[in-house]
């Protein structure tokens, strides 16, 4: 075996793990395999004896891989801008209601929540807080990636977490954000199961939903009243609920649907008398954009 062939061997040794910073980072499994391919022509180019003075590798291959993905975030970022929200939504990933298995995997052990959340902090916020809340990479090490002095690293990563945390309209303690979370949480259970007689128990027999038309099929009215109507609907529907995660939707409990980890709607709940009153199907790009997202912790 000669010394590329090691170096090869070394760099494949640290491939799932980096796969897995990058996906995070980027929220593609395409992408994050470009990166990591990337990274390992870098190494390829600086050569065995260069590696061989790397104290440890495997940080020297994940600063590379952060590097590679924070000029692909940018690169992203200004290509929406250029496109627009309108054509940018529609270039999404999850547009595609479907999912390599592998990539499956990648985004439930992610969450979609927290993929739709990262996806609206910058690129530098986003590199900042995975590296450093996701993988322990310190903040002197981040500093170098993203160009900022080791506190102001510290301090994207600060702010990228109290995004992503959010603040519930209640205090977390108090009982009807939790009872909301499980009646929501419910609904998307009995959804995902096509059990009807779930679905009426957390629906009010007068319930109403609402949407915008790009969150609906053709023909399908933006407004559907009736527990018994919403039923029928939501069966004809259960692929939108396989995507779908509880989140923070402006403080209170709401659902994403995001196929490949990617913003397609929001569901944002009305609830009296511990039933769903009402809903509404938000998939306007302009009003997805507006809405203030956070990741909930896991149920107990």
């Amino acid at each position: 075996m000669d010394d590329r062939e090691r170096l090869a061997e070394r760099f494949e040794a640290s491939r799932g793990h980096l796969q897995a910073v990058a996906f995070r980072m980027l929220g593609s499994l395409t992408d994050a395999e470009d990166a990591v391919q990337e990274a390992w022509v870098r190494l390829d180019r600086a050569g065995a004896h260069d590696a061989h003075q790397v104290e440890n590798l495997p940080g020297w291959l994940t600063t590379v891989v952060g590097r590679i993905c924070l000029d692909m975030l940018r690169t992203r970022k200004a290509r929406r801008e250029v496109a627009g929200d309108d054509d940018a939504v529609a270039a999404m990933p999850g547009d595609r209601m479907a999912e390599p298995e592998q990539e499956t995997l990648l985004v439930e052990s992610v969450g979609r929540a927290m993929l739709v959340v990262l996806d609206r902090l910058s690129p530098a916020e986003r590199v900042a807080f995975v590296l450093h809340d996701m993988f322990s990479v310190p903040f002197d090490e981040i500093a170098a990636i993203v160009d900022r002095t080791p506190v102001a690293a510290k301090k994207l990563a600060s702010r990228a977490r109290r995004r992503i945390e959010g603040t519930p309209a209640t205090e977390p303690g108090e009982i009807d954000v939790l009872w909301h979370r499980r009646v929501v949480e419910s609904f998307l259970a009995a959804a995902r199961g096509r059990d009807i007689a779930g679905l009426l128990a957390v629906l009010a027999p007068d319930a109403v939903r609402h949407a915008d038309a790009a969150g609906l099929p053709p023909g399908v009215p933006l407004e559907v009243r009736g527990a018994d109507a919403i039923v029928e609907e939501t069966l004809l529907l259960t692929r939108n609920a396989m995507f779908a995660d509880v989140v923070l939707v402006d403080g209170a409990i709401g659902l994403v649907v995001a196929p490949r980890g990617r913003m397609r709607l929001v569901l944002a709940f009305v609830l009296k008398d511990d039933r769903i009153a009402e809903y509404s199907v938000i998939a306007d790009p302009r009003r997805l954009e507006r809405l203030e997202l956070a990741v909930l912790p896991p149920s107990r």
